[in-house]
């Protein structure tokens, strides 16, 4: 289980219920992540930017509005370039979106936070629900589909 408990990365805000129950499924499946509070331990730069495009997003795409300096930096512009966008990233962390989780099978913005079944390299152990109650693994360790 070693092989397997090193090549999975979760970059992790505690106080946020997708991050918990990203990190939970990780669990689930039997992995012990590197756990990385980003808030705590930012990405630096190139590795934010290897991640965002590993995951096929825009930078824009990766970046958190809710709860952060979004508008008050008025990172709203259209005009504002990938990297104008980092530098505000990498100035305020909170800026960037989670969980970024990080496998040998691809990186994954994991929201919602059952994305990360698809980059995970064990299955599921047995059933999960989030926080909030809502299964979405079956007794058998199989996504449940909506």
């Amino acid at each position: 289980m070693s092989a397997v408990m090193s090549t999975v990365t979760i970059y992790h805000n505690p106080a946020c219920g997708t991050s918990r129950n990203t990190l939970a499924m990780i669990r689930n499946a039997g992995i012990e992540p590197t756990v990385i509070e980003y808030l705590k331990t930012p990405p630096t730069r190139a590795e934010l930017e290897g991640m965002i495009r590993q995951a096929g997003l825009a930078v824009r795409e990766a970046i958190r509005e809710n709860g952060t300096p979004y508008a008050q930096l008025g990172l709203d512009n259209p005009s504002l370039t990938d990297d104008q966008l980092l530098d505000a990233m990498m100035a305020h962390p909170i800026l960037i979106n989670r969980p970024f989780v990080v496998t040998a099978l691809g990186v994954r913005l994991c929201r919602p936070s059952e994305v990360v079944l698809d980059i995970l390299p064990s299955p599921q152990q047995g059933p999960f629900a989030k926080e909030d109650g809502e299964v979405v693994v079956d007794a058998s360790g199989r996504k449940v589909s909506r």
